[in-house]
């Protein structure tokens, strides 16, 4: 199916399921702990052996040599797999080719080897005895160091390096109002629950890995790729994700060494990497070190904004695009974006939750919060002053919706803001100082084809199948409930299966495209559904509607499933745009508020509560895109407090690689969070009028807290996280 019109009589917009806040399907599992995630998969395939992994001991450098006698006479051994055994490994599409280093090494914690025995415990002692020599090289390990020398990426997933719109140094150096500032965020890890993990067993020359993984066909074709067999002999089976947050995106060493180690052993193999060794081995956010000048005309506007960003990666990398929401979000006739990417030999850097605007508002805004007090003007007024109802790059382009003035007036109503007083550290509250901030939020709403199949059964049954995954988002309840709707069932008998690549391909979890995107693939695959069933009793497709169970047509009345008495009804289609996002800019937006206490002796900081307020098309299921929105919160606010992945300068590591240093909030750190969202349904995004809200709700969200800070106590940190030794010696006089 193309879409690229809003549908005329579009039965998604009965609203009878669609739209209600719903009790996630997969919860009672999840809750009971039956749901079957990769590692706990021991019913998958018999006989399974554990596989554990080595990682390097040096951040650069080639191993001299490995010596594995030991290892290999220890109790239970099965085999070791070297890059040696393994040979030459093919590169895929996110360069799996170096999930498996060796003797060259990029980064510390690569994996060197994995050694596979009868049990986990044998595995984890033989691997200590792997015996490595390495020739140690000097490795670039500080973004600030090599910012001198980073260079102009090619255009990547971002869009291009460089943007420029009129004459923005002379506008610049015109402004009679200018702010020119440097803010940085450091490195960040994903720190999801469930570790990477994969069972991996041989059936001839066909593989089948039970994982974990947000991108089904993505990594199905990595690993053939990288295994140098055939796509179509690799399956990959994700059907439950604990946690994602982009770090599960890509296939990564679990999946690759437990596919090697289960070929080397000639039995299945399970492998699951340690906290240590995911937060060094696999991707993290990287640093940033951003550049924003603005100039503005005394009346409040900008008549000049420029955004330049640095981060760095493993050579041949890709930068964080932190420039992004720059080149959309407020008006401003001479533009300038700049992204320069720095090489390090830290472990790869890579998409994390909103990648780009993420760490990109987190100085955009609070630039937009620093230039508002230079003019006088009320932060929220300065950015009602600079909206656009165009692309400002492109002002050819429209956005197919944008309503941020809404969400940040109406934010501002809710949230009693006309009583923050705008000069800084002037509320007490006893021993807190006490302010509020404001901020922006914006994120793209991304167009990707989906398919799905559906079957009818002559219970009256529908069973989807799609490889959609459920990184704990509530894709099966939103996928159930599209079915529902357009079927005219209760949710009770629609049945879901996700996350296998036997199944039609969809847009898979990323990017917050994946609830818009893959129930329109759904949807696509009721549309046919629903005229397979409506030619087989005789109706007239455009005519029939299907409700309570019926399908009915002038005063004619006919069950469901008696559609496919004596045969099931199978459909399959899928979503496709055309060129619908060349017409239109489709973006999500949104305002948070936030209020913190300061304690005004130590600079103990507490959020007291934050409120939300996001523009994000139809809301599929209210209750499960709330939870979405207080979590992408909590992780905001982490970001802004106490998220920093610690570098050892001289040895190139991360060297709070677990959960008890790696320190991240939770929900009874904040003790109230609202978050409303404005009805809205956008035509042109979909069939569903739906986007995306996961990303959405993290955007935006450090600034408002590094501006509410600043309000309590007059101290403006542009360094991320905001932590005590950056507030202490500028704190006002107790008095």
């Amino acid at each position: 199916m193309l879409f690229d019109t809003p549908a005329t009589a579009n039965p998604i917009d009965q609203l009878k399921v669609i739209g209600k806040p719903t009790d996630r399907i997969d919860g009672p599992l999840k809750t009971t702990g039956t749901a079957p995630y990769a590692y706990e998969r021991h019913d998958a395939v018999s006989n399974q052996a554990y596989g554990y992994v080595v990682g390097s001991a040096i951040a650069n450098g080639r191993i001299a040599s490995i010596e594995l006698r030991d290892a290999k006479d220890a109790p239970g051994v099965l085999a070791i797999v070297t890059a040696q055994e393994a040979g030459k490994l093919g590169k895929g599409n996110f360069n799996t080719a170096k999930l498996l280093g060796g003797p060259e090494i990029q980064h510390y914690h690569q994996a060197i080897a994995v050694v596979v025995a009868e049990t986990f415990e044998q595995a984890r002692a033989a691997a200590q005895l792997v015996r490595v020599d390495y020739v140690q090289a000097n490795g670039a390990f500080d973004l600030a160091a090599a910012k001198s020398s980073a260079i102009k990426p090619e255009p990547g997933f971002g869009g291009p390096s460089d943007t420029a719109v009129g004459d923005f140094d002379g506008a610049f150096a015109a402004a009679p109002v200018q702010l020119d500032a440097t803010y940085t965020t450091p490195d960040q890890s994903h720190a999801m629950m469930e570790p990477h993990a994969s069972i991996a067993a041989w059936d001839g020359d066909r593989l089948t890995l039970w994982t974990s993984n947000q991108m089904i066909d993505w990594s199905t074709g990595d690993v053939a790729t990288t295994l140098g067999i055939p796509k179509e002999n690799v399956r990959l089976i994700s059907p439950f994700i604990g946690g994602g947050f982009g770090g599960k995106l890509f296939v990564r060493a679990d999946a690759i060494l437990a596919a090697l180690g289960a070929r080397a052993a000639r039995r299945p193999v399970k492998v699951a990497l340690s906290r240590p060794t995911m937060i060094n081995n696999t991707t993290h956010r990287p640093a940033t070190i951003q550049r924003i000048r603005i100039g503005a005309a005394t009346d409040g506007k900008i008549t000049a904004i420029g955004h330049e960003s640095w981060s760095g990666d493993l050579p041949g990398g890709q930068p964080e695009t932190a420039v992004s929401q720059t080149r959309l979000l407020y008006a401003g006739t001479n533009r300038m974006t700049a992204m320069r990417l720095a090489v390090l030999d830290l472990p790869e850097g890579n998409a994390m939750r909103a990648p780009g605007e993420a760490p990109g508002l987190m100085a955009l805004e609070i630039a937009m919060d620093e230039m508002a007090e230079k003019l006088g003007i009320d932060p929220i007024e300065f950015r009602v002053i600079n909206d656009t109802m165009v692309d400002p790059e492109k002002p050819e382009r429209p956005f197919s919706q944008r309503r941020l003035i809404e969400c940040l007036r109406l934010g501002a109503e809710r949230f009693s803001w006309s009583k923050r007083n705008p000069k800084p550290g002037q509320t007490r509250d006893g021993g807190w100082l006490v302010g509020m901030g404001v901020a922006s939020a914006f994120r793209n709403n991304l167009l990707t084809k989906s398919a799905a199949r559906v079957r009818l059964d002559s219970r009256g049954m529908v069973t989807v199948e799609t490889d959609m995954t459920d990184i704990g988002t509530g894709s099966y309840t939103i996928i159930a409930q599209t079915t529902a709707e357009m079927m005219g069932l209760p949710l009770h008998k629609v049945s879901v299966r996700l996350g296998d690549s036997s199944f039609p391909v969809s847009c898979g979890s990323g990017g917050q495209w994946g609830a818009n995107n893959s129930t329109s693939g759904v949807y696509a695959a009721c549309v046919k559904l629903r005229e397979t069933v409506a030619r087989k009793i005789g109706f007239d497709a455009s005519e029939a509607e299907f409700l309570d169970e019926q399908v009915k047509a002038g005063d004619r009345s006919v069950p469901l499933a008696q559609a496919a008495e004596g045969e099931d009804i199978v459909a399959e289609d899928a979503i496709e745009y055309g060129d619908l996002d060349k017409k239109y800019q489709q973006s999500t937006f949104g305002a948070h508020f936030v209020e913190v206490a300061v304690d005004v002796a130590t600079a103990e900081v507490r959020v007291r509560r934050m409120l939300a307020v996001c523009a994000a098309g139809r809301i599929l299921n209210p209750k499960s895109a709330r939870s979405q929105v207080i979590g992408a919160m909590t992780m905001g606010t982490g970001a802004a407090l106490m998220e920093e992945l610690a570098i050892d300068k001289r040895f190139g590591y991360f060297v709070n690689h677990d959960l008890a240093s790696y320190e991240v909030p939770v929900h009874a750190d904040i003790p109230h969070q609202e978050v409303i969202f404005l009805p809205e349904a956008d035509p042109i995004s979909s069939p569903m009028k739906a986007k995306g809200v996961g990303e959405l709700g993290i955007c935006g969200v450090g600034a408002a807290v590094a501006n509410a800070i600043y309000n309590a106590t007059g101290v403006r940190v542009r360094n991320y996280p905001i932590t005590l030794d950056k507030l202490l010696e500028h704190m006002p006089e107790i008095s």
